[in-house]
């Protein structure tokens, strides 16, 4: 221990960056599970979270759930943009489904 410093008072600090193909969308996904001792942001396409805690175990349980969260974030936001793309596509099979030589539409799909 250094002298003069209490090790009690010191603070442990974790930056996290992992990068995403939605790096907003997961970031968006993963804060609110944020305590008050962590911020998550997105910085040059990544997800960048740095975490606080007074205690060394206290930091690594943190962490633990944070990769937890993050993995269980990147999934959902993977399913979410397969989940648009088969919508776009569905929606314009439709639209070419339903449009006459005309050009005008027979049948309305919502």
């Amino acid at each position: 221990m250094a002298s003069g410093t209490d090790e009690t008072d010191a603070s442990r600090t974790a930056t996290i960056r992992t990068e995403h193909e939605c790096p907003a969308t997961v970031a968006a996904a993963v804060a609110p599970d944020n305590t008050a001792e962590m911020e998550t942001r997105v910085e040059s396409g990544a997800v960048v979270t740095t975490i606080e805690r007074g205690t060394t175990g206290g930091l690594q349980s943190t962490v633990d759930d944070y990769v937890i969260n993050l993995d269980v974030a990147e999934a959902a936001a993977g399913s979410a943009a397969r989940f648009g793309q088969r919508t776009a596509d569905a929606r314009q099979t439709t639209t070419e489904q339903t449009t006459d030589t005309n050009g005008y539409r027979e049948t309305e799909t919502q």
